[in-house]
């Protein structure tokens, strides 16, 4: 279970990942941080991210931090992903090649 709640950090992470850049995005158009349609993404972003705190420091007093930071990794191939989705990132071949290794090294580092 503790392992469930460290992936859905990592999810998390990686979520706010996603609404930073398009805080980013939003604040080019507007201009301000300080417009409602910034701020709401600002404000998303932190709040998932300190939510996300919160529960990984539970989970690391039930596991074994040298354990559960490889699960960080899964952030490097979910935050690619999302770039893809919603801002129709391309990424080159060798970019695949490479999270393919991270997925090895994560299932290698849990395992050991």
């Amino acid at each position: 279970m503790f392992y469930i709640v460290a992936i859905i950090c990592v999810i998390g992470i990686a979520a706010g990942q996603i609404l930073f850049k398009m805080t980013s995005s939003i604040l080019q158009k507007t201009g301000s941080f300080f417009s409602i349609e910034t701020l709401a993404y600002l404000l998303s972003a932190l709040a998932l991210y300190g939510i996300t705190t919160i529960a990984w420091i539970w989970v690391l007093q039930k596991i074994d931090l040298g354990k559960a930071y490889p699960l960080m990794a899964l952030a490097f191939i979910l935050v690619p992903i999302g770039s893809f989705i919603f801002f129709n990132e391309k990424f080159a071949p060798q970019y695949f090649v490479g999270i393919l290794f991270i997925m090895i090294g994560i299932i290698l580092a849990v395992r050991s």
